[in-house]
């Protein structure tokens, strides 16, 4: 199947590596725009069934195991994309070790999801039964390893056959759900059963299409160099969901799970428009990671423009509409969510510089500064957030988003020599400027 339009293909088919991102772009386009439409009719119709406070509490389970889902990542992702495309030949090691690293990631986060959930709420058993189902999905992180193999072949294709059939299966199934009135307890448990399937239709997938599974080494050695290399990205990735997620613990502890479920609503349309930035970003790294030197700055600035105008574009339309649009979707009684949502919307085009930016600072080695600037980031937006949230509610915390972006993206590399490059490349892409100032 050819996903790329045929007149676009004409265009550049002489070219096959720009040819193959753009067909990678594409799947991974059909693929977000598929759970775009049927995820948020089935999410719409969940929320409205459930209500605030129940939509809220399920929302409150679902952000504290994402607190932890980096810690199962152990920051491999990166680490083992790059290194499959750097050294080919040592894949079956790359891809055995990753795995069960990420397997022993995967039960000490669980682990730790239980224990700080009881010590958190000891008195809601309802939150804690949540968590320990939902929280179960760490115990599948191992099968991930197949998404980096096919990011490293630009091949995204087959994960979006995998994910989107399981994806399609537990939308009906969670439709089934409501039209038989089950309790909270339920969509829990498919969302688990959700996971388990894509985790062992990944594992077949890639010993379809990718190296054999039998074929995959484990090897202390190599375990050893892939620790050494992430455990920067995984502090980072610690503080990225922190900095994700935080506010909705934040809220929850200090407002209520309903207020919770206001706020969810304007993230979740919010994070509609993530997987424009994040699917460009996951496409280009293997060819920035190829690049020469003297070809590789005109190439970034031209991957940070055009995607940052169309989110920028898409801001400014959602967050004018969020008035009737949010209503609309979820009913009155979340009206509460439309301000949310107005704001949160110009956290999007943001990230997208702040992923930009790491996978520049990826290619060239500098995984401590990706951690530094996350680790920054984190205080910021707890900070903000304690300011705020008191004051403003979940509108403050909708802003604090923002402002953390902002320093992450742009203010971290102001005033500091060693990423004026970085920063000229950047405005060049915001202010169309052609060329630096001599």
């Amino acid at each position: 199947m050819k996903i790329i339009p045929a007149f676009i293909r004409r265009r550049i088919e002489d070219r096959p590596n720009l040819l193959k991102i753009v067909d990678n772009i594409g799947w991974l386009f059909f693929d977000k725009i598929l759970r775009m439409g049927v995820g948020l009719f089935v999410g719409v119709w969940v929320a409205r069934y459930l209500g605030p406070e129940q939509f809220g509490l399920l929302s409150f389970a679902l952000a504290f195991i994402g607190l932890f889902g980096a810690i199962a990542g152990l920051g491999l992702q990166g680490i083992v994309v790059r290194d499959i495309v750097r050294d080919p030949d040592g894949k079956e090691e790359t891809l055995g070790s990753a795995a069960a690293l990420q397997f022993v990631g995967g039960l000490l986060a669980y682990g730790l999801i239980l224990g700080t959930i009881f010590w958190l709420r000891p008195d809601d058993a309802l939150a804690k039964m949540l968590v320990a189902i939902l929280g179960s999905m760490m115990l599948f992180k191992a099968s991930e390893v197949a998404v980096y193999w096919f990011e490293s072949q630009v091949l995204s294709k087959y994960t979006v056959w995998v994910q989107n059939g399981s994806f399609l299966t537990f939308a009906a199934i969670k439709v089934g759900l409501i039209l038989n009135s089950a309790p909270l307890i339920a969509f829990a448990w498919a969302m688990m059963a959700e996971a388990l399937m894509v985790a062992l239709l990944l594992s077949v997938i890639l010993g379809l299409r990718g190296p054999r599974l039998r074929q995959l080494r484990i090897t202390l050695a190599r375990a050893k160099t892939l620790l050494k290399d992430s455990w920067p990205l995984l502090l980072s990735g610690i503080a990225i969901t922190l900095a994700m997620r935080i506010d909705q613990i934040m809220i929850g502890q200090i407002m209520s799970d309903t207020a919770v479920g206001f706020y969810s609503v304007g993230v979740r349309l919010a994070e509609v428009f993530v997987f424009v930035g994040l699917m460009v970003a996951s496409s280009v790294f293997p060819r920035l990671i190829k690049l020469k030197e003297e070809n590789f700055e005109g190439e970034f600035v031209k991957f940070i423009r055009l995607p940052f105008y169309v989110l920028f574009v898409l801001a400014v339309a959602v967050s004018g509409t969020s008035g009737f649009t949010v209503p609309m979707i979820f009913g009155q009684e979340y009206a509460n969510s439309s301000p949310v949502l107005s704001v949160l919307i110009f956290s999007i085009p943001i990230t997208y510089i702040s992923v930009m930016s790491s996978k520049y600072l990826l290619r060239k080695g500098m995984q401590y500064e990706i951690l530094y600037r996350q680790v920054v980031g984190v205080f910021v937006n707890i900070a903000m957030n304690l300011l705020l949230i008191p004051v403003l509610g979940i509108i403050g915390a909708a802003i604090a988003t923002v402002v953390t972006d902002i320093v992450i993206s742009i203010g971290m590399d102001l005033k500091r020599k060693k990423f004026q490059s970085l920063l000229e490349m950047k405005i060049r892409a915001l202010f169309w400027v052609t060329r630096t100032a001599q």
